[in-house]
């Protein structure tokens, strides 16, 4: 149970996808709103979840015993974006007053969501890690999605110098927050 707490907290946390590694950076840039950030983060944590889970499972089951282990990226590409679709259905049924209907280009164009997938099978070694941190993974996508909006609603009426305007302002953001989210490094020692 420790184990899979600790897989949780270093995806959501330390090992962040998009400050670590920066995967998912486009839909940082691009979520706009309140609801939007929200939608988007809910949408990109359950595909995460979905994604990494039958990822592994496909890895584990099929791929490595068959010896095909080089056909992954092969086989979840189109597992992401099979499921892209039926996510954002059950989202939509279930939350109703969440924006879900213009995520599908975001959540396609979603490096992190494959990058999960590849973390997944490279270091979990039961289903029960696979989920924790794919639930993980797209929980500190969600977080920083949320600090970012919030970052960015403080800075909108700052007099910024005009070079500095729009994205280059946004991307100093994001690198300060990547430094901000580095301090979490010490926190779990494996």
């Amino acid at each position: 149970m420790t184990e899979i707490l600790l897989s949780l907290l270093s995806a959501a946390l330390i090992n962040n996808l998009m400050l670590h590694w920066p995967l998912g950076v486009d839909p940082l840039l691009a979520a706009k709103g309140r609801s939007q950030v929200h939608a988007l983060g809910l949408a990109t944590a359950g595909l995460m979840l979905c994604v990494g889970t039958l990822g592994y499972l496909v890895d584990q089951w099929l791929l490595v015993p068959a010896d095909l282990a080089s056909l992954q990226l092969l086989v979840w590409l189109p597992l992401s974006v099979l499921l892209i679709g039926p996510v954002l259905r059950l989202l939509g049924r279930w939350l109703p007053m969440l924006p879900f209907a213009g995520l599908w280009p975001l959540l396609l164009g979603n490096a992190a969501i494959l990058g999960v997938t590849l973390l997944v099978s490279r270091e979990a070694t039961s289903l029960g890690q696979a989920m924790a941190t794919s639930l993980g993974a797209g929980l500190g996508f969600w977080l920083v999605l949320s600090l970012f909006d919030d970052l960015q609603q403080r800075i909108l009426d700052n007099d910024i110098p005009l070079p500095f305007r729009g994205l280059p302002i946004q991307l100093i953001c994001a690198g300060l927050m990547a430094v901000a989210f580095l301090g979490l490094h010490g926190l779990v020692k494996t």
